[in-house]
This record gives C-alpha cells, sequence and structure tokens, in this order.
C-alpha cells in the first residue's frame, strides 16, 4: 500500500517533534532560494536535531518512496547558494531536510590542529571558535555569517584565501555522512594519512547533496599568523595583475595568503550604491584594482618589510600605478569589506546573470578580452562586471542589464545567451563553468554540454550505486537523473 503524504508527514514529526516538521505558514526562509530565482513547495520542512534523527528521517523516506510515493529530499545547510542546489521544487513531493539545528562544536584538538563540528555550524562560529584557541579556520567567504559548514562541503566552496590554504576540500580531515538509506558513515578521523582504498569523503564533498547528507566534519586548523598586512593596487590591465600576482608568488612565496582581482566598473557601483566605503585610491588610478594580504609567521617588521620589498619591486617593473597600504587592522579590514560589498552592490544596481568561472590564472587576461568580445556580438549594450579570486584563477564574470533596462526581462530573456558566448569562452581556455559555486538545478544543461562524457558516464554510475531510489536531491547536478525542469517563479 502507498504511503500517503499525511502519512509520511505524521511519521517525520514524530522523528522530530511536531514543532520541527513543518509544512503550513511561511515556509519562504526554505523554499525559496537567497537570490530569489526560484520558490518551490516543499512536502514538509524538517529540522533535525542530530545525526540520528537524520538518519530516520531518512529512512521513513526511502521507505515512502519504495511504497510508492515519489517523495524525495533536498538537504539544505544555510540556504545561500547561488545555482538552486538547496531550493525544492513545485511539486509539493520533496522534503526539506534543513541543518540549521543542528550547530554543535563538538571538539577542538589543539594538538591535532583539527576541529570536529556538526554540519549546521555556521562558518563564522567556526572561525571564532578556532580563534578562542588561538588558531585559525582559514575558510572565508562573504557569506560566512549565515552559510554553513555542511553546505561548504557539500559545494567545496572556495572563498578568497584558497591560494594558500585551499577549497574547503582541501580543508576536510573526516566526514560523517546519512546514506541514501539512512545508514549513518562515521569517517570522523583526525588522520592527515589513511590509505585504506578510496577516500569516500571525497566523493561526498562536492556532491551537493546527492549522494549522502553530511551531518558532521572533522576540519584542519592552522597555527594564527603573526602578522598580515593588506595592500590595495591600482594596475592599468589585467596582463599587469597576473604579472603581479608572479612577481608577488616570487617574494612572498606561501605567505601570499589573498589576491582579489576588480575590474573598475566592479568597484564603480561599490561607490555608487556604498559611498560610506571610501576607495583606498581613485578609481581613475587604474584599469583593475588587486587587495593582497600577505601573512607571516615571526613577526609584523617582517611582514611589513618584505611587502614593501614587492612593492618596490612592482613599481620599478612599471606594474603598479597606485596602491594603498593598511596601517592597520581596521583599515585591512575596510578594504575587505569594499571586496566583499561588490556582490552587494550588484543586488542595488538589479538582477543580473551571475557566471563563477575559473581559467588558468595566466589565461585570464585573454580570457576576460574575448568573452567581453562574444558577449558584445550578442548584448552589446549589456554591461560586464568582472571581479574574482585571481590567484587561483577564479572569477566572477557577471553581466548587468543595460542602463535603463528592464532587469527582470533581461534576467529572463537573455541568461541562455549570455551563458553561450561566456561558457564556450571557458571552455576554449579550458576552464570550468562552475568554479566555487556549484551546478545546482540551474547549470545542469551546462555540464550535460561542457562536461567529458566519460566522466558523466562514471558520475551517474556512482549516483546509481550509492542512491539507486534517487531519493536524495534528485533534480540537482545530473541531468540525466533529473525528472522536471525547476519552476522558476518571479516575485
Amino acid at each position: 500500500m502507498t504511503t500517503t503524504a499525511d502519512q509520511l508527514f505524521a511519521e517525520l514529526q514524530t522523528i522530530v517533534g511536531p514543532e520541527h516538521a513543518r509544512r503550513d505558514g511561511d515556509l519562504s526562509a526554505f523554499e525559496q532560494d537567497w537570490r530569489q530565482l526560484a520558490k518551490g513547495k516543499a512536502l514538509a520542512v524538517v529540522l533535525p536535531a542530530d545525526t540520528a534523527q537524520v538518519a530516520a528521517v531518512v529512512q521513513a523516506c526511502a521507505a515512502a518512496r519504495r511504497s510508492g510515493l515519489a517523495v524525495s529530499i533536498v538537504p539544505q545547510g544555510g540556504n545561500t547558494g547561488l545555482v538552486l542546489g538547496g531550493t525544492p521544487d513545485d511539486s509539493g513531493l520533496q522534503v526539506v531536510l534543513s541543518l540549521r539545528r543542528m550547530q554543535t562544536i563538538r571538539a577542538i584538538d589543539r594538538q591535532n590542529l583539527s576541529m570536529t563540528v556538526d554540519a549546521g555550524c555556521i562558518l563564522q562560529n567556526l572561525q571564532e571558535a578556532a580563534a578562542a584557541e588561538g588558531l585559525l579556520f582559514p575558510l572565508s567567504l562573504a557569506a560566512e555569517g549565515s552559510c554553513v559548514i555542511g553546505g561548504n562541503l557539500a559545494t567545496n566552496a572556495g572563498g578568497t584565501q584558497v591560494v594558500r590554504y585551499g577549497n574547503t576540500r582541501d580543508l576536510c580531515l573526516g566526514l560523517e555522512v546519512v546514506t541514501a538509506d539512512g545508514a549513518i558513515w562515521c569517517g570522523l578521523s583526525g588522520l592527515r594519512k589513511n590509505n585504506t582504498g578510496y577516500d569516500l569523503k571525497h566523493l561526498m564533498i562536492g556532491s551537493e547533496g546527492t549522494l549522502g547528507i553530511i551531518t558532521g566534519a572533522t576540519m584542519k586548523l592552522y597555527p594564527q599568523p603573526v602578522a598580515t598586512c593588506c595592500a590595495w593596487l591600482a594596475v592599468d590591465s589585467l596582463d599587469h595583475a597576473v604579472e603581479l600576482l608572479a612577481l608577488s608568488q616570487k617574494h612572498l612565496a606561501s605567505g601570499l595568503t589573498g589576491f582579489e582581482a576588480m575590474e573598475r566598473d566592479a568597484l564603480a557601483l561599490v561607490e555608487k550604491h556604498m559611498p560610506h566605503l571610501r576607495m583606498p585610491v581613485a578609481l581613475a588610478a587604474g584599469q583593475a584594482f588587486i587587495l593582497l594580504e600577505y601573512s607571516d609567521d615571526e613577526s609584523q617588521e617582517r611582514a611589513r618589510t618584505r611587502l614593501e620589498g614587492l612593492l618596490e619591486a612592482a613599481f620599478e617593473a612599471e606594474l603598479l600605478t597606485d596602491g594603498a597600504v593598511a596601517q592597520s587592522m581596521e583599515q585591512a579590514q575596510r578594504m575587505w569589506d569594499i571586496r566583499e560589498h561588490i556582490t552587494l552592490a550588484q543586488a542595488a544596481e538589479g538582477l543580473h546573470l551571475k557566471h563563477d568561472v575559473s581559467v588558468p590564472s595566466s589565461q585570464i587576461p585573454a580570457f576576460v578580452r574575448k568573452a567581453k568580445a562574444e558577449l558584445a556580438k550578442v548584448l552589446p549594450d549589456a554591461r560586464v562586471i568582472n571581479f574574482g579570486h585571481l590567484g587561483d584563477g577564479n572569477l566572477h564574470f557577471n553581466v548587468q542589464a543595460p542602463e535603463g533596462a528592464d532587469a527582470r526581462d533581461f534576467v529572463d530573456t537573455q541568461q541562455r545567451v549570455a551563458e553561450r558566448a561566456i561558457y564556450d569562452c571557458v571552455n576554449a581556455f579550458g576552464g570550468s563553468f562552475s568554479a566555487e559555486h556549484g551546478v545546482g538545478r540551474l547549470k545542469r544543461h551546462d555540464l550535460a554540454q561542457y562536461k567529458d562524457p566519460v566522466a558523466l558516464s562514471m558520475m551517474r554510475s556512482i549516483k546509481q550505486a550509492l542512491d539507486p531510489l534517487n531519493l536524495l536531491n534528485p533534480h540537482v547536478l545530473l541531468p540525466e537523473v533529473a525528472a522536471t525542469s525547476p519552476e522558476v517563479a518571479h516575485d
């Protein structure tokens, strides 16, 4: 006999408590994505308190699916994703499983330089817990006050310090995961060496909740740097920015922790919409601007000396047109505030098209020239807002509607046009159309077009082996697995 939606909901209430299983009232915080591109209708929103409850929810949904109810599960962290990876469809048959209640920092091992946490822990809380122990958790994102570590792992988030510490994948030592049949895999090892077969955590990291639900993680910690210096530098081209990156790597070596590039048009939006954020250098000074961060393990004096040596060499090589060095941590934070407000300034300007791409750092100038030229052929009045993590080759090559145009209509009608022009260029330069945001529902068609067919076949085989019922996030990542296309609702 087929389990009904009402019967399943009653069982979910029993598992997590009536107050933590909801299907009525305002559920927009769970059914609406952060960018307000899509709004779904969930069968229920459940908020388990621990891993055992997550497992019980998965078991109940799996049993209902086997009985004939077309239910599926959408794992959700902080709901700050940009590609609809944690947004339910409008079928009314998807259970949103939110990890927001699971926020315990389980243990910090100072000697092993590791911390074990619940997947629902907010990223900023991890940073602060590490800092309270005199240690560093280096993952840093603009959304760190609301995104959670489980979501960071599920999407293999990047951020501003990848150039030294790597993506979230590189910071993970072990995982706890609830599988698609409701079993609990406890792989919360603090080991840095463990050669006992397939490294299952790497299957889960970046899988966007399609293979299992991450409920806990053991993450790497680092000693806090003794000193940190920041500089805001103007260059007259991205070619000079790439040369400056190479010079910085030579002078600063592994102490180079951040190398962000922002073209002038991106900063002009910040200046327009956030005038209280004063630019360290006038925008007329360059075509692009670099926010460079250097961390030193010895002393503030050595940090300042090494940074000054780099800047002297850069000016001598005629790579810089102007620059400013932060004289305090407060000034450095103001520089980072400007960088991190570009996304908010774009939102204030209006709806726009986001493109999170990567190409080899050496190819960035040529790629940007080519992509802008191709985009101008099909959308001649569109505005390119280009910024990102030049140190690791990741650009946010966004497209704003033309001045005075209807931004909603532009987004609705020109998304595929812009994507084809940009992603074809990305592909030609050997890059990726998704550098750090994931694929979600929004980019499944692009995965089908640009991913190697053999790789896609292997991914489908893994999905089939680990989730034969197609219970977990069935509309995400793999286009062949999805039953429907996302219904986009416009407010």
